[in-house]
């Protein structure tokens, strides 16, 4: 028993490097967490040594509850998540529509167009930030209150103009390219439309690359800053990101930003969480058969 045990420790080494990693990575999160529950005082002080990281002295929720009462975290929230999971929808269908475009269908111009769109993955949105503003304070909508013209103050102005993106198009477009070009020819030989053979032959197999193109969206929309800064003066529709500078007014209570860290958080987890899972399954339950 002995000599079985030592052999197989050489092995158990390889799994260090892992863990050291992952612990870089806990650390901030747990410092956030544990912080949150701190007053300011100790939080400070304990940031000097090691019991910054763990649940020591007087530990209660009021950081939390004080947070509520300085800003709307929940309408926040709400926003953010909000405006996050329509912008994920609407990107990962039309993105997945124009790479099943660009990949199987045959049109003129169709390499140059792509070409063009995906040169747009080095233009940073601080460059077009202000045309777009110029053009969005412009345009036409037609809501509850009938035909209004400009969309600052709105849901539309932070979902419509990210609602799709080259990044997720260039994802889509490499993953139906490894997709063998058989299935295609034997259900349109069956008489299906391109339509049914994009929801029920393509999208069924595209698990993974839908899990990766949603992460990365998730993770771009809810960590906006600047363009929601620019087109929401209204506190009604401000997201996660613009209300943290409601906590760097007046009097900074360190518990009170690390409460609020620790709330904004919960839904990246939680989505991360739950695709992880959808990811899983879709690599365990998808598969091509020959």
């Amino acid at each position: 028993m002995n000599t079985s045990s030592t052999s197989l420790s050489p092995s158990r080494w390889r799994y260090l490097p892992l863990v050291v990693v992952a612990l870089i990575f806990i650390f901030p999160l747990e410092f956030m967490i544990m912080s949150s529950l701190k007053p300011s005082q100790q939080l400070l002080a304990d940031s000097n040594s090691f019991r910054a990281f763990l649940p020591v002295g007087d530990i209660s929720l009021s950081n939390y509850y004080a947070a509520f009462e300085r800003a709307p975290v929940a309408l926040f929230l709400f926003n953010s998540v909000f405006i996050t999971a329509t912008t994920v929808v609407l990107a990962l269908f039309l993105c997945s529509v124009a790479a099943f475009s660009f990949v199987f269908l045959q049109w003129r111009g169709r390499d140059t167009i792509l070409t063009i769109l995906l040169t747009t993955l080095v233009i940073p949105i601080e460059i077009i930030a202000v045309p777009l503003l110029l053009l969005v304070n412009k345009l036409p909508w037609i809501g509850l209150n009938g035909l209004t013209i400009g969309w600052l103050n709105s849901y539309q102005v932070q979902i419509i103009p990210f609602s799709a993106d080259a990044l997720s198009v260039f994802l889509f477009v490499q993953y139906f390219k490894d997709l063998p070009r058989e299935m295609i020819e034997a259900a349109r030989i069956e008489g299906a439309s391109w339509w049914q053979v994009y929801y029920k032959v393509i999208m069924p197999l595209a698990g993974p690359v839908t899990a990766t193109a949603a992460i990365l969206k998730f993770l771009a929309m809810y960590n906006q800053f600047l363009w929601p800064l620019m087109v929401t003066q209204a506190e009604q529709y401000r997201p996660v990101m613009v209300g943290l500078q409601y906590f760097f007014q007046l009097n900074i209570a360190w518990g009170e930003v690390m409460a609020y860290l620790t709330l904004i958080t919960v839904p990246v987890l939680i989505f991360y969480l739950l695709l992880q899972r959808a990811f899983i399954a879709s690599i365990a339950s998808t598969g091509i058969k020959g």
